[in-house]
C-alpha cells in the first residue's frame, strides 16, 4: 500500500496554484478587446468604429491615456499591416483636423450618443486645445494639448469615457 507522503493541505494547496496560474495566463492571452459573451452593444460599436475608422477594430487596439497636459489616443494593428496601418494614420489626421475644429461627430456615430462627454466643453475651447497626428509603429496617435485646466479635465473625461466604451484598460 502507498503512502501519501504530502502534509496535509498541499494537494488544496496545489490546486489552488494551479487554478490561479491557469486564470492569470487565460487573462495575459485573450484579446483585451473581445465582445463578453452575448455583450451585442459592444459589438454594435465594434461595427460603427470598424465603419468610421476603416480598420476591423478586433484587429487592431486602441489607447486613450490621460497626460498632464492633455492626452492621447492611440490606434495600431494588432500585427504588421502596412495597409491598416495606412487607414488608420488617414484617420487619425482626419481626427485631429476635425477635433481642431470642435467637431465631434465622428466618437457620436461611434458609440450612438449625440454627445461624447466631455467634448460639448472640448468643442467650446477648441482654440485652447491642440491636436497633433503622430505616425508610429503599426498606426497612428493623436496627442491632445492645453493650458486650459477646464479643456484638460474635459479632455480626460472624454479619454476616461472612451477607454470605457471600447473596454480598454
Amino acid at each position: 500500500m502507498a503512502r501519501n507522503t504530502q502534509a496535509p493541505g498541499a494537494d488544496l494547496f496545489g490546486h489552488i496554484v494551479a487554478a490561479v496560474v491557469v486564470a492569470v495566463v487565460s487573462s495575459h492571452c485573450a484579446p483585451t478587446d473581445a465582445p463578453p459573451e452575448g455583450d451585442s452593444t459592444f459589438t454594435a460599436l465594434q461595427e460603427r468604429g470598424k465603419s468610421a475608422m476603416g480598420v476591423d477594430q478586433y484587429a487592431s487596439a486602441h489607447v486613450f491615456e490621460p497626460l498632464p497636459d492633455g492626452g492621447r489616443i492611440v490606434l495600431q494593428m494588432r500585427t504588421a499591416d502596412s495597409a491598416g496601418a495606412s487607414v488608420i494614420r488617414d484617420h487619425m489626421r482626419d481626427i485631429a483636423g476635425a477635433f481642431g475644429r470642435g467637431d465631434f461627430a465622428i466618437p457620436g456615430r461611434v458609440h450612438a450618443i449625440p454627445s461624447v462627454p466631455g467634448t460639448q466643453v472640448m468643442s467650446r475651447l477648441s482654440a485652447e486645445i491642440s491636436y497633433a497626428p503622430r505616425h508610429i509603429e503599426r498606426g497612428g496617435e493623436v496627442r491632445i494639448t492645453s493650458w486650459s485646466p477646464e479643456a484638460i479635465a474635459a479632455i480626460h473625461e472624454f479619454l476616461a469615457f472612451q477607454r470605457e466604451d471600447h473596454h480598454v484598460h
